[in-house]
């Protein structure tokens, strides 16, 4: 019952912010407002929000220790569409169901969840938008 639950409410978003069934995108912004590569590289960098060079590197000669564990954030904007980008910082477990990477917009059906962050995403909409905004200038 929990995890149909968790499927609905998965379903559920990804349909009222675009998903296809039939592909891997969510072609529609999730704002009104275009997202700022600026502030969405400032995303991606800092660590304290984002998080993304914990496991990701990328072009970020002032940053320090970044991580290994996910593709080079480098050609990004060549490999994925800006839908492909946005679908996999929404909900990265509907491309691969096995990956480490959280789902930055996305509140249910979430496990391991502390009591202040229940029913929260990680990232709001327009960071959503900014960070996609700023992946799709990395070639």
């Amino acid at each position: 019952m929990r995890a149909s639950l968790a499927l609905l409410a998965t379903v559920t978003l990804l349909a009222s912010v675009g998903a296809h069934a039939a592909d891997d995108s969510i072609e529609r912004p999730l704002t009104d407002q275009p997202g700022d590569a600026a502030r969405g590289r400032a995303i991606v960098a800092n660590r304290q929000v984002g998080l993304c060079l914990l496991c990701h590197t990328g072009p970020f000669p002032e940053e320090r220790f970044e991580g290994n564990l996910a593709p080079d954030l480098a050609g990004a904007g060549t490999r994925w569409s800006e839908g492909q980008l946005r679908l996999r910082l929404v909900d990265s477990q509907r491309v691969n169901p096995q990956t480490i990477m959280p789902a930055y917009f996305r509140s249910a059906g979430l496990t391991r969840v502390g009591a202040p962050w229940q029913g929260k995403t990680v990232l709001a909409a327009q960071q959503v938008e900014d960070v996609v905004a700023y992946l799709r200038t990395l070639e």
